[in-house]
C-alpha cells in the first residue's frame, strides 16, 4: 500500500462494528497466526466470535454486565474479547501474572459477575483461583459470580454460528474497564469507551501508517489495553498479527524470524532482545522486512534507536507516549526525522490539548521542562472508583500526566522523567531517566535502571543498576568515566552499582524500580 496517502479508517462505534466491516472486506485474509503456525482468517474470527457468544448468552451472560477474563495471548482471547462485545458486556480483561490479592479486589471492585478464565497454565491453577475469588465475591457482597473457562483452541472448535441480533452499542458508556499495572499500592481501574480505545488506536496506526501488507508482533499480554489497540488495528487496517504467547521462550527469534514481521514493538525490553539477536547472528536479518519498531509503556533510550536502525534495520522506534487513563497523548510517525524519532514521543494526537506546567499550574513555554497535562479525545470516562477522580485533573479540567517533560520547538514531547521518579540528592531534583539513558551508550550495558537509595547524609544517593552485556563486567569507575565524558555534573554521577542478570519488569515492560529497591 501507499504510505504517503494513508487512508483513515471509520472508527465505527463498536468493536464488532469494526469486526463484521472487516470480515465484509477481506474474508480470507490472514488475522492472524501463533508461535505454533496457527492461523485464523477475518472470516474465521468472525465465526468463532459468533459461535463463542451464543455459549456464553446461554450460560446466562448478558448486556452489560461486567465479565472479568484472564486468559494468556492466545488466539481466544481475541475470539472472546470479539464475542463479549457482540453481547454487549462490559469487558475487564486481566493480566495472567495476577494473582488471588489482586484478582479479588479487582473483581470486588469493579463488580464483576463474570469470570473467565484458562484452566491449568504455565503451572498456575486459574480455576482454583476463579474458585476462590467466586467464593470472596459471595462473602463480601452476597453476589454469585460466574466462573467459565476457556481453554487454549476451545474456541476454534466450536460450529454452530449465532446470528442472533446485535444489542445496540452504547456508544457514550462504559464498554472497557483496564486496571493499571502499578508498581505501588492498589491498582487503579479506569473505564474506557470505545471510542477512547478506537481513537488511541487510530493515532497509533497513522502514525506507523499501518497497512494489509503489515505484520506486527503481539508478545506481551494482550490483556493490556495495547493488545486491544493491536486487535483494533487489525480490523482497522487489515494488518496481520504474529501473536506469542511467551516471549521469553527460546525459539521466539526464530518464530519472528520466519513470519516476515514489519512492525516489532512494544517497549524498551523487546527492543533490547531484537537487538541482542541480532548481534548473536550478524550475518542473518532477523526481519529482514521490519520498517519500525512500535515504542511505548516508557520513554526510550535514544541510543537503542540508533542501534536499531543500524544493526536490524527499519526507520527506529516509533514511540507513543500515554497511560492507561489516556492512552496515545503523542505519537511519534515515520515521516519524523532520525533525531525526533531517537528523542522524542512525537506530537500530539489529532484533538489533544497537551500543556505543560510549572509547580504551581502556570503554564510553560516550549523547551521549558514540567509536568505534562491534557485534554483530548482518548481520554477515560473516569476511574471504578470515582474517589480518585479529583487527584487526577486539575481545575482547568487537564489530566495530570505525572510525566515530566517539554515540548520542543517543533511542537514533538520530550519526556523527561516522572513526579515520582526524581532522586533527591542533598535537596537538588535529579532526574534518574536522563542518567539512564546515557548509561546505555556505554557499550558494556545491555540493559539499565537509576533509582534513589536513602542515605542519612545525602538524604538519597544515586545508584545505577546494570545488566551488562554478554561478556562484560563493568565497574563503577568504568560508568563514572563514560558519564564524565558525556559532561554530566557530578551532582548525578551514581555513587553505587549494582549488577544484575536481567531487568525486573512489569507486564508492561516497565522497569519495577520498587523490586530494584527492595
Amino acid at each position: 500500500m501507499s504510505r504517503a496517502r494513508w487512508p483513515e479508517p471509520d472508527p465505527g462505534s463498536s468493536l464488532w462494528e469494526l469486526l463484521e466491516r472487516r470480515a465484509a472486506i477481506s474474508p480470507e485474509s490472514n488475522m492472524a497466526v501463533d508461535e505454533r503456525g496457527v492461523t485464523m482468517t477475518f472470516g474465521q474470527y468472525r465465526h468463532w466470535c459468533c459461535s463463542l457468544a451464543g455459549r456464553l448468552s446461554d450460560q446466562g451472560v448478558q448486556a452489560g454486565q461486567v465479565v472479568s477474563w484472564q486468559i494468556p495471548t492466545w488466539l481466544d482471547a481475541m475470539v472472546l474479547a470479539g464475542a463479549l462485545d457482540w453481547i454487549g458486556a462490559v469487558q475487564n480483561p486481566l493480566l495472567p501474572q495476577l494473582r488471588r490479592r489482586e484478582v479479588e479486589f479487582i473483581t470486588a471492585e469493579a463488580g464483576s459477575r463474570w469470570y473467565v478464565q484458562c484452566g491449568e497454565w504455565r503451572g498456575f491453577d486459574y480455576p482454583e483461583l476463579a474458585r476462590a475469588t467466586a467464593v470472596a465475591a459471595l462473602r463480601n457482597s452476597g453476589q454469585d459470580m460466574g466462573v467459565i473457562e476457556i481453554g487454549r483452541d476451545s474456541t476454534r472448535s466450536m460450529s454452530k454460528v449465532d446470528e442472533r441480533q446485535v444489542p445496540e452499542p452504547d456508544r457514550d458508556g462504559t464498554r472497557w474497564l483496564f486496571y493499571t499495572s502499578g508498581t505501588t499500592g492498589q491498582p487503579k481501574g479506569v473505564r474506557h469507551g470505545h471510542a477512547a480505545v478506537v481513537m488511541a488506536t487510530l493515532s497509533m496506526c497513522r502514525g506507523m501508517r499501518v497497512g494489509d501488507d503489515d505484520r506486527s508482533v503481539v508478545a506481551f499480554p494482550f490483556t493490556h489495553i495495547g493488545g486491544i489497540n493491536w486487535l483494533m488495528a487489525a480490523l482497522l487496517t487489515g494488518c496481520s498479527l504474529l501473536v506469542i504467547e511467551s516471549f521469553a521462550a527460546a525459539d521466539t527469534m526464530d518464530v519472528i524470524a520466519a513470519n516476515d514481521v514489519t512492525l516489532a514493538g512494544v517497549s524498551t525490553a523487546f527492543h533490547l532482545a531484537y537487538l541482542a539477536a541480532q548481534r548473536r547472528d550478524p550475518e542473518r536479518p532477523l526481519m529482514p522486512r521490519v520498517r519500525a519498531y512500535p515504542g511505548g509503556a516508557a520513554p526510550k533510550p535514544p541510543a537503542l534507536h540508533h542501534d536499531l536502525v543500524r544493526e536490524v534495520g527499519g526507520v527506529g522506534i516509533v514511540s507513543g507516549f500515554g497511560l492507561t487513563e489516556f492512552p496515545m497523548i503523542a505519537m511519534g510517525s515515520i515521516d519524523d526525522n532520525a533525531d525526533q524519532l531517537a528523542m522524542t514521543e512525537g506530537r500530539p494526537s489529532p484533538g489533544v490539548d497537551l500543556i505543560v506546567v510549572d509547580v504551581e499550574g502556570n503554564q510553560l513555554s516550549a523547551g521549558r521542562d514540567g509536568e505534562l497535562r491534557a485534554k483530548g479525545p482518548h481520554l477515560m470516562l473516569g476511574y471504578v472508583d470515582a474517589a480518585l477522580d479529583a487527584d487526577a485533573f486539575d481545575t482547568d479540567g487537564y489530566f495530570r500526566t505525572g510525566d515530566l517533560g517539554h515540548l520542543d520547538q517543533d511542537g514533538h514531547v520530550v519526556i523527561t522523567g516522572r513526579l515520582k521518579d526524581v532522586i533527591i540528592r542533598k535537596g537538588e531534583n535529579i532526574s534518574a531517566q536522563e542518567i539512564e539513558n546515557l548509561l546505555y551508550e556505554h557499550p558494556d550495558v545491555a540493559d539499565a535502571a537509576v533509582i534513589g537509595v536513602a542515605d542519612v547524609e545525602r538524604g538519597e544517593m544515586v545508584c545505577a543498576v546494570i545488566a551488562p552485556r554478554a561478556g562484560s563486567n563493568p565497574t563503577l569507575e568504568d560508568l563514572l568515566e563514560h558519564l564524565r565524558r558525556r559532561d554530566l555534573m557530578p551532582q548525578k554521577l551514581p555513587e553505587r552499582l549494582i549488577l544484575v542478570d536481567e531487568m525486573p519488569r512489569n507486564a508492561s515492560g516497565k522497569v519495577r524500580k520498587d523490586a530494584l529497591r527492595e
